[in-house]
């Protein structure tokens, strides 16, 4: 059974202006996220993609794409991917984030999230380590993240 999250996705994303449309519903969730105005361009079991230009409001000090920009797009490709893998019967809460900064972020950036395997989901917590690479539009990583999220199942009511 898919997330509303993911339901919404798939009904959008394959519409002309449906994924603009799905990115802009999740910044209204996460209001946070809309600072990057992120576009996702793929959301599924495993993966998710997301990109976001490179305008004034993500700009350091010396115009290029601030580092704490790019761990929010980061986070914004690991809860997409979050929302298509971990069934409806669980929940998750990001938990931590190591990020190395690799390199000066020029442009607009794209990042990808991605799960070698899809874990088990059991009856007890665990740590989930979602690997998030965030590259420019040359496709040079200007940073690395892993972003460790708690899965748990849901409380029964």
């Amino acid at each position: 059974m898919a997330t509303q999250t993911l339901s919404m996705w798939q009904k959008l994303s394959g519409i002309p202006g449906g994924k603009y449309l799905f990115s802009a519903a999740v910044s209204l969730k996460a209001p946070y996220f809309r600072t990057v105005l992120p576009t996702v361009q793929t959301m599924e079991a495993g993966r998710a993609e997301v990109t976001s230009p490179k305008w004034w409001g993500v700009h350091n000090h010396i115009g290029t794409y601030h580092a704490i920009a790019a761990c929010n797009l980061a986070e914004i490709a690991m809860g997409m991917l979050a929302e298509a893998t971990v069934p409806t019967s669980h929940r998750w809460l990001p938990k931590g984030m190591q990020v190395s900064y690799t390199a000066k972020a020029e442009t607009s950036m794209f990042a990808r999230a991605e799960l070698s395997e899809i874990p088990e989901f059991g009856d007890e917590g665990k740590d989930v380590e979602v690997p998030v690479n965030v590259t420019d539009t040359s496709g040079k990583t200007v940073v690395a993240a892993t972003i460790t999220i708690w899965v748990t199942p849901k409380k029964s009511r």
